[in-house]
């Protein structure tokens, strides 16, 4: 409950400071639009040409899409503001400001994850979740109560490894503090807005085993559209948690070697 109380008081203030700069909301609804017309063109080109791609059709790419967005607005809401406050020349860790954080009661992790939120990424959250509704509405003779099931804990499951993710780019500023690890992530999570199929081999291995980026959008659109087994969603469920374990255990080793800005 302390967590809880300490999570509900960082978004407060984050809110308190995002609602000083009001015309944020039109340039970030501009973005949004931009990168949704963006998405979806780029769909329609790619099937005005073929019907399907090693097994996507129009219906579960448009399915991929609407999870990107979804995963990419919540990136931007919960874990990148706190993120990106650690890492680059201007960083906590750069600066030695990160003195005066660890100091804090509170778990170092916790602070570097969801100490900052910013709102105005709702617009892409709420974008990307009709797009989201109008791909079931495309696949609906084919859809079942199971398939939104499995859709929900596919998406936990990708919420789940791209928090890892950013949490082991954000680790790599410890032995480099003016890395912009996390800018370095978000160009290589760009190519997850399209199938794996659509990249050569080389390129499909390394967005799923090395920076599994397509597996975090790739397993919620096949759970949509039925193209996951259980023994998927259950062996990913049990390598997510171990994903996260092992980052967080990178983390703490980062830690360690920080060096205080008074030392």
């Amino acid at each position: 409950m302390y967590y809880l109380r300490l999570i509900k008081l960082f978004i407060q203030v984050s809110l308190q400071e995002e609602m000083a700069y009001r015309v944020n909301f039109f340039i970030t609804l501009l973005y949004s639009l931009l990168n949704l017309a963006i998405g979806i063109l780029s769909v329609v080109v790619i099937f005005t040409q073929v019907n399907s791609i090693h097994g996507w059709n129009f219906s579960s790419t448009l399915a991929l899409l609407g999870t990107y967005l979804i995963l990419g607005a919540i990136r931007a809401i919960v874990f990148g503001p706190s993120f990106d406050k650690l890492v680059g020349i201007d960083g906590e860790v750069w600066t030695g400001q990160l003195d005066y954080t660890l100091s804090r009661p509170a778990p170092m992790q916790l602070l570097a994850s969801a100490r900052h939120w910013r709102f105005l990424p709702i617009i892409d959250l709420l974008i990307g979740t009709g797009v989201t509704c109008a791909a079931i509405f495309q696949l609906k003779n084919g859809m079942s109560i199971g398939h939104i099931l499995a859709f929900l804990c596919a998406l936990i499951i990708g919420i789940t490894i791209l928090y890892a993710l950013l949490l082991f780019f954000a680790s790599l500023v410890f032995w480099s503090p003016g890395l912009l690890a996390t800018r370095v992530f978000d160009g290589v999570f760009q190519m997850a807005r399209y199938p794996l199929g659509l990249y050569p081999g080389w390129v499909r291995f390394a967005l799923t085993w090395i920076i599994p980026v397509g597996i975090i959008t790739t397993l919620p659109a096949e759970a949509l559209v039925g193209m996951l087994s259980p023994l998927t969603l259950l062996l990913s469920t049990v390598g997510a948690g171990i994903f996260v374990i092992a980052v967080s255990l990178f983390f703490q080793m980062g830690l360690r070697h920080y060096a205080s800005a008074s030392s």
